[in-house]
């Protein structure tokens, strides 16, 4: 991440929360004059070309007609001449052309203006980059040594990385937001200067700015150089940025966290600061809400809790243990899979775990991944790596002996566990691991099956991701960039193909699609498809890509029925993901309350005393032998200790036995959400549980 991205802005809120202050400033001291130039090397922003030119720019809203302006006019005014609201609560930013622009930017040309409001995402990047540009000012003010890192506008909020010896407390982040608060009601303007890389590097240099200094030689040496000011503080950045920062509505600081420099272990440890910020109290304190929902469903929390998976630093960071409990799940979601699979027309692959280095030289996988990869392995004299995708073994197979069009398609799918590197700071419970088991599949087809199998791929992705709960789904549909064809591999013929293909299968699916020129990867265009979890957030789900560079680095064929050798189609797909991943989903979707069907406990058995403990046993068996998971809490603890227990435990069904329901062949049930049912025959009981079976047994 360097200096290109944009820092978000923060404001307050006049409330106690937690012990913390979010406060509304209140004007404390009057707004700045536009400071001066840093010095010689400043090179002058073009200024707005007066009432002197005559009109030679035609700007429009899209769908709007185009209107003439003067050239050199400002952002602002040409909104404002469009009839766009101007502020916090109506547009902050702009894009021209596609590209985004403070309020307070030139306009040099013609073309399409789209106003940005908090409300769009590029809007919101632009207000909490601002929002980050403030909190490095109260920063640098109440911590003059701490020297600045990079900070960015993320998801839902910003931060800025700071070097210093000691990280924030708690108590920091309170000064920090008052001192904030005076930045913003100080509403100081955000001012963009360019100057030269010398004058550049001698405002850092003096500052002591080391980290800006390796961000600044990395800049074109033969553009101007963007730097934003307001008030004292001035930082490296391209912006844009708010026109000041009055228009910060509500901000809150979240939490710190050690980071490294860049991402890079062996470089500088830095203190990172988390914030995020919105136009308004109301919907700052709606966010903090739903964050303290998600901190609940916190899958690595619960996971903890309920004994479902562990990690262990001696073993190494980012591989997962899997407890009874979690394998239970696990085996239920994979044999869930493998049965849906078999059902549509696949066969089950097995496949090494390493293979030899030129192998991955061959795929590719050596020049363009290498880095997520692990070191080689010296096995006889010859070079191993471990496996990071399933993909050369599965055309392996397919080579092993000559193919005919009759036998395609051929659609072959794995539960195959790879390992690929991360970084330390991105790992992230099951979310982001080192090691992690793929439901990977192929399928080698012929072009005119590569729309229907495309179909199928989709209408499987949405028939699992829907067993399991989630309903709604983002689609996007990398394609290549039309105006830059040479990045990519394989003929235009091919490539518009597929791309039609793909489009054709989720039309064919009436699903609402993002196109998204540009970002195919540089072999094939694909489908990506987000799952919404319970709190609207979305995560990478299933993938569908079209393969040209495969089949043809690896001379795949088929005789087709001129008896002559042909090229397949190569379909890579995932439907659930990685089965880590994807669990973890699971986890904070349902916040450890798992349908049924999924529970690795569904039924416990709590006998009141010890002398029900063997009618307790009978009953689990009977469960058990009907295809229930059971267990039976034999502690000599009282009952009401065992029943806040299986509620801690998520279980879905606890039958209470004393003596009464042992007499009567009963049990008293209680659920986890309706509480107590009242008592039923054991065999009314356990019929009932077929309606709750879900999609296996």
């Amino acid at each position: 991440m360097g200096p290109s991205m944009p820092c978000r802005p923060v404001a307050a809120v006049n409330q106690k929360r937690e012990g913390r202050v979010l406060s509304r400033p209140s004007r404390v001291e009057p707004r700045e004059k536009r400071p001066p130039s840093l010095g010689r090397g400043a090179l002058e922003i073009p200024a707005r070309r007066g009432r002197m030119g005559g009109q030679d720019m035609r700007l429009k809203l899209s769908g709007g007609p185009a209107r003439e302006f003067r050239q050199g006019i400002r952002v602002r005014e040409v909104l404002e001449a469009l009839g766009v609201g101007i502020g916090p609560q109506g547009a902050v930013a702009a894009s021209l052309n596609g590209r985004p622009i403070g309020l307070d930017g030139v306009v040099t040309e013609s073309g399409e203006i789209r106003p940005l409001s908090f409300a769009d995402e590029a809007g919101r990047d632009v207000y909490r980059h601002s929002a980050s540009h403030v909190l490095a000012q109260a920063v640098t003010r109440l911590f003059p040594g701490a020297k600045l890192g990079i900070g960015p506008a993320i998801t839902d909020g910003f931060y800025y990385d700071f070097y210093r010896d000691e990280p924030f407390t708690p108590d920091d982040l309170a000064r920090i937001e008052q001192e904030m608060a005076a930045i913003v009601a100080a509403d100081y303007p955000l001012e963009r200067e360019a100057v030269d890389r010398e004058e550049a590097s001698r405002f850092f240099t003096e500052r002591g700015e080391q980290l800006k200094l390796e961000l600044i030689a990395e800049l074109d040496p033969a553009q101007p150089i963007s730097l934003y000011r307001q008030g004292d503080f001035t930082d490296l950045c391209a912006g844009p940025h708010l026109p000041s920062t009055g228009w910060l509505g509500a901000f809150k600081l979240l939490s710190t966290a050690a980071a490294y420099w860049r991402g890079d272990e062996r470089r500088e440890r830095m203190h990172r600061i988390y914030g995020t910020a919105f136009p308004d109290l109301a919907s700052l304190e709606r966010h903090l809400e739903w964050l303290e929902e998600a901190r609940k469903r916190d899958h690595r929390a619960i996971g903890r809790d309920l004994e479902l998976f562990s990690f262990h630093e001696e073993a190494g960071a980012g591989l997962a243990f899997w407890h009874p409990r979690g394998g239970r799940v696990r085996q239920l979601i994979e044999d869930f899979w493998r049965a849906e699979h078999r059902r549509r027309g696949y066969e089950i692959l097995f496949t090494p775990h390493i293979a030899k280095a030129d192998l991955w030289a061959a795929s590719g996988h050596l020049g363009w991944y290498q880095e997520n990869m692990y070191s080689a392995m010296d096995i006889d004299g010859v070079d191993y790596l471990i496996k990071p995708m399933n993909c050369p073994f599965h055309l392996l197979i397919y080579k092993s002996r000559t193919r005919s069009y009759r036998e395609l398609p051929l659609r072959w799918g794995e539960l195959g566990t790879v390992y690929r590197y991360e970084r330390s700071g991105v790992l992230h419970g099951l979310l982001r691991v080192r090691g992690f088991t793929q439901d990977d599949a192929h399928i080698f087809c012929r072009p005119d099956q590569l729309e229907d199998e495309i179909f199928g791929v989709v209408d499987l992705a949405r028939f699992m991701l829907e067993s399991f709960g989630f309903k709604e789904f983002e689609v996007a549909l990398s394609v290549r960039d039309p105006h830059n064809k040479e990045k990519y591999l394989g003929t235009d013929e091919g490539w518009a193909q597929a791309e039609a293909a793909l489009e054709a299968a989720l039309r064919r699916h009436r699903l609402p699609y993002q196109r998204e020129e540009g970002e195919a990867v540089f072999y094939a265009p694909k489908i990506d498809i987000k799952l919404i979890d319970a709190l609207g957030r979305g995560w990478q789900g299933p993938t569908i890509q079209v393969d040209f560079n495969l089949p043809e680095r690896f001379d795949l064929s088929y005789t087709g029925e001129d008896g002559r050798p042909h090229r397949p189609f190569m379909i890579h797909r995932t439907v659930l993901g990685a089965m880590e991943r994807f669990l973890g989903n699971l986890i904070e979707h349902y916040a450890g309350a798992f349908p049924f069907w999924l529970a690795p406990v569904q039924v416990k058995v709590l006998p009141i005393t010890d002398r029900q403990v063997g009618y307790a046993r009978q009953v689990a068996a009977r469960l058990a032998a009907g295809g229930v998971r059971v267990e039976v809490d034999e502690r000599t603890d009282k009952i009401g200790y065992k029943i806040r227990a299986a509620q801690m435990e998520k279980v879905p069904y606890m039958l209470v036995v004393g003596e009464r329901e042992a007499a009567a062949g009963t049990v008293a049930v209680r659920h986890r959400t309706q509480g107590d049912l009242g008592p039923r025959p054991l065999e009314a009981f356990l019929a009932g549980l077929e309606e709750e079976a879900g999609p296996v047994s």
